[in-house]
């Protein structure tokens, strides 16, 4: 499977309780809208908990201030991907993007497509 993976911060103008409640609740439910036009098969948001603990990892290991959350996108195949390059898709991207606008600093967020490699699943 493809994977995209969106590593995201806030609007600085946003407490983390809007974010959290914006990207869910309204944001959340315009990617379900287009997911088959867009051709993906999954969609998981992972919202930042336990900032205090979060914190503590910091100095220890010399890292940068974390995300508010992480948003992954899994498309079965290239092929499934590819389906977003429709004329439909476009717009569903564009529409999404125009979205995302109100809610996600851009310059401080990272995004980056992968494949998965599951190295073992004790569920």
């Amino acid at each position: 499977m493809l994977k995209m993976v969106y590593c995201i911060r806030r609007h600085p103008d946003l407490s983390v309780e809007e974010f959290q409640r914006y990207w869910l609740e309204q944001h959340g439910p315009k990617v379900r809208s287009v997911a088959e036009t867009i051709g993906a098969r999954r969609y998981v948001q992972s919202h930042t908990r336990l900032p205090d603990y979060n914190e503590a990892f910091r100095p220890t290991r010399g890292l940068k201030e974390g995300y508010d959350g992480i948003t992954e996108i899994w498309w079965e195949d290239m092929e499934a991907f590819a389906r977003g390059n429709s004329d439909a898709g476009r717009d569903a991207a564009q529409m999404l993007l125009d979205d995302e606008r109100g809610f996600i600093d851009f310059a401080n967020s990272c995004v980056f497509m992968t494949e998965e490699f599951e190295i073992f699943d004790l569920a």
